[in-house]
């Protein structure tokens, strides 16, 4: 079965914008996508690791990408296709409490 990576980014303003009926439904999703084995994690703060031509590791602390909203947080699962994978998590709470996010195939 294909897999697939999610990034979701969203902020607490816009977490707590959202009504709590919503959030215990996100809540609900994530539980629903971990029961059926699905990894999912909250981003910590990120570091930048460089090694260019392997002369010499380089950490950088922060994210290198920016975007209007942070990361907030990684899923990896399992769906049939790219429209399931989207429909398991299109409940999410970074979908629904005003954030947004991404669905990556894995190859």
């Amino acid at each position: 079965m294909p897999m697939f990576v999610t990034i979701g980014y969203g902020d607490q303003a816009g977490y707590d914008r959202s009504p709590q009926a919503v959030k215990d439904a996100a809540h609900a999703q994530d539980a629903k996508l971990i029961a059926e084995g699905a990894l999912v994690g909250i981003a910590g703060a990120p570091v930048q690791v460089r090694n260019h031509g392997a002369a010499g590791v380089e950490i950088s602390e922060g994210p290198y990408l920016a975007s209007d909203l942070p990361i907030a947080g990684f899923t990896v699962f399992e769906a049939a296709s790219l429209e399931k994978a989207i429909d398991k998590v299109s409940q999410v709470p970074c979908a629904v409490a005003h954030g947004v996010v991404e669905v990556w195939p894995l190859k």
